[in-house]
């Protein structure tokens, strides 16, 4: 796999590690206004990393976009065959 894919996942594993971990917090301080502005930055970094992604190298997710015939999920490397 090509490296700028690789480092746009790894980029998108970072992000998304944040993103839940901003969320696991707010869940017990939701009052926090600074860590719901880098929470709500954070999101917006994950969508444009993931659209990015997207449009560079197909879906990320099998539900994020209607398929064509034939079915063409199954071409890309699974999770377990990518060498980081």
């Amino acid at each position: 796999m090509e490296e700028s894919r690789i480092n746009i996942l790894k980029s998108l594993q970072e992000v998304g590690f944040a993103v839940i971990e901003l969320e696991l917090y707010l869940d017990t301080h939701p009052d926090d206004m600074n860590a719901l502005a880098a929470y709500n930055n954070l999101v917006t970094q994950q969508q444009n990393i993931m659209m990015n992604y997207e449009r560079m190298y197909g879906p990320l997710r099998n539900n994020s976009t209607q398929s064509c015939y034939p079915w063409q999920w199954i071409n890309d490397p699974w999770p377990w065959e990518i060498k980081y």
